[in-house]
């Protein structure tokens, strides 16, 4: 078994971790300040988000050198501090790498614009203009056309995100040979393995042909022409033998639109090029996905649907590859609001989350926060938001296009990336303990109430119950090498599912939703069931007759042979 199918990774945005000079960033020394707060914790791997030098448009993901450290985030030698004390710790690390695009402030790229036969040139997509516009309708994730106009030379160069982040193009060997060269850079330093951002995004299909126009948008996702394209998998075969395979290291790909039957492609223990693979298809359950823009929507999700979609993960990625399992990141809004209930059943709701995150077979993912159950951040104003994304929605929306600025802000505040990204509440005190000076952005408004030091002085609070659940995980070879068989598909709100491997069983019972279930006729519980943890003070009944609002049970039901099928 490979290591990391046992560990439990953390995920830290650097800008909002702490800050330990006063100028209201988060950095590398305020990360090594915080590292027994990790190891307590439990988490043996960390994901730290772009450290590098960048242009600062889209959060570090707009990288100017590879091989650097922003200034804002430190030295190297503060980066080689952290390193060796998360090692000391037994801990590993985890970079990001964002090599789909880089900045245009990159020097390939300053110099790839310069002219037509510049030796550069073919490290981006460039394309001659069409009866006077983009080459195609493309359009970009942050919105408007994938394509702008370089007057320099009258060509277009593809950005699938920001205007800022030119798309490489991974066609050349020559740019395949520096993405090789700098993933062997960090890892001779130390590191323990890469996140791939945006990974099956590397390969587009010839000619960039036109998609199907959009309802509302002249320029819609072309999705079908740059997602798992036809060279994906010879670019990240190549990248394994060139690079990866000299290693003992743990990545994941960051792969929207793969399906159990790519992923296991992607991720098979002999010849897959990856250890395992962010999927989103739990991601769309609350979209509207016939919208032009589905990830600003919000609509109701069904618990059978969440079943149906975990499940379907769950059994045909098991013994063909691994999952990774994830309810949030710094990229979509805090899992308690989004699929739990930020308001009386705040803590419950996300004990109940975190209970589903780590009884699933796969490596579970912690963002930074969510073992304290922080909720989304409603700020009042746009000027209060940061996020590229979300301030060029409502330029387009309320700016340009005359929406209401109370609506655009609802949508916001459902589905920003700003609601990942606020400061990391440390204490109830000044800038919550962050900083003491003033923050890149505000405060999340429940930090005098939500925050490490009230967490940890409670003993029935969501960070102790993450660290009994990643102990449990632990201590428990059905939680990571077990057999997952949903026992109520179609109910409603209960999530019942077994976890067996060898002569163990696990139980997992889950009340989704405001009201308590009444198990009599729904589900009978094996009289032998021993309960492991639960998060209402009604777990430990006998018989348990009743699951209270948003309550999480699991339950060792011994052998197979002992007890059959439960329920």
């Amino acid at each position: 078994m490979a290591w990391w199918h046992n560990s439990v990774v953390y995920q830290i945005y650097p800008r909002s971790f702490m800050d330990s000079d006063g100028d209201g960033v988060g950095d590398l020394r305020g990360i090594t300040g915080k590292l027994d707060y990790l190891h307590a914790l439990g988490v043996d791997v960390v994901w730290l988000c772009p450290i590098y030098p960048n242009g600062g448009v889209d959060g570090g993901y707009d990288i100017t050198d590879y091989r650097g450290i922003a200034t804002e985030f430190g030295t190297l030698p503060d980066w080689q501090e952290l390193l060796a004390g998360m090692h000391a710790r037994g801990m590993r690390l985890v970079m990001d790498l964002v090599v789909n695009h880089t900045s245009d402030q990159h020097p390939w790229f300053l110099e790839s614009r310069r002219s037509k036969d510049n030796p550069y040139r073919d490290y981006y997509l460039w394309q001659p203009g069409r009866d006077g516009g983009p080459p195609s309708n493309w359009g970009s994730h942050f919105g408007g056309s994938a394509w702008q106009l370089d007057p320099a030379t009258d060509e277009y160069y593809l950005h699938l995100f920001a205007t800022e982040q030119p798309d490489l193009n991974w066609e050349n060997p020559r740019v395949r040979r520096e993405v090789y060269d700098l993933m062997t850079f960090w890892l001779e330093l130390g590191i323990d393995g890469f996140r791939m951002d945006t990974i099956n995004m590397l390969s587009k299909v010839p000619g960039f042909p036109d998609t199907a126009p959009g309802a509302d948008y002249a320029y819609p996702l072309a999705e079908e022409h740059f997602l798992n394209g036809p060279q994906l998998l010879a670019y990240l075969r190549e990248m394994k033998a060139e690079v990866l395979s000299k290693y003992d290291v743990m990545t994941v790909g960051e792969t929207p639109g793969v399906d159990p039957d790519g992923a296991a492609v992607l991720t098979d223990p002999q010849t897959g090029p990856l250890s395992m693979i962010f999927q989103f298809d739990h991601m769309a359950l609350d979209k509207d996905t016939a919208s032009a823009r589905p990830r600003w929507t919000t609509v109701p999700y069904s618990v059978p649907e969440l079943k149906k979609v975990l499940g379907r993960w769950q059994t045909q990625l098991h013994g063909r590859g691994w999952n990774s399992l994830y309810l949030s990141n710094h990229d979509v809004p805090r899992i308690v609001s989004r699929y739990g209930d930020e308001g009386i059943h705040r803590v419950a709701s996300a004990k109940l989350l975190a209970t589903l995150l780590f009884t699933l077979q796969g490596t579970p993912y912690v963002y930074q926060g969510d073992e304290l159950g922080m909720p989304n951040a409603k700020f009042t104003s746009i000027d209060d938001y940061r996020d590229v994304d979300t301030l060029n929605l409502y330029r387009e929306d309320v700016t340009e296009g005359g929406r209401d600025p109370e609506g655009v802000l609802a949508m916001i505040y459902n589905k920003g990336r700003d609601n990942a990204r606020t400061p990391m509440p440390w204490t109830a005190g000044v800038n919550a303990g962050f900083t003491t000076g003033t923050p890149w952005i505000p405060l999340n408004p429940t930090y005098p109430q939500i925050n490490v030091e009230a967490v940890l002085a409670d003993p029935e609070s969501v960070y102790w119950y993450y660290r009994d659940l990643i102990r449990l995980r632990r201590e428990h070879p059905a939680i990571v090498e077990g057999r997952y068989d949903d026992l109520r598909p179609e109910h409603e709100t209960l999530y019942a599912y077994l976890r067996t491997h060898a002569q163990e069983q696990l139980l997992i019972l889950l009340n989704f939703g405001g009201q308590a279930l009444d198990l009599d006729g729904v589900f009978e519980l094996p009289a032998n069931a021993e309960l492991l943890i639960g998060n209402a003070a009604s777990s430990g009944e006998v018989p348990p007759a009743t699951l209270q609002p948003w309550e999480a049970r699991v339950y060792l039901t011994r052998s197979v042979a002992e007890t059959g099928t439960p329920g």
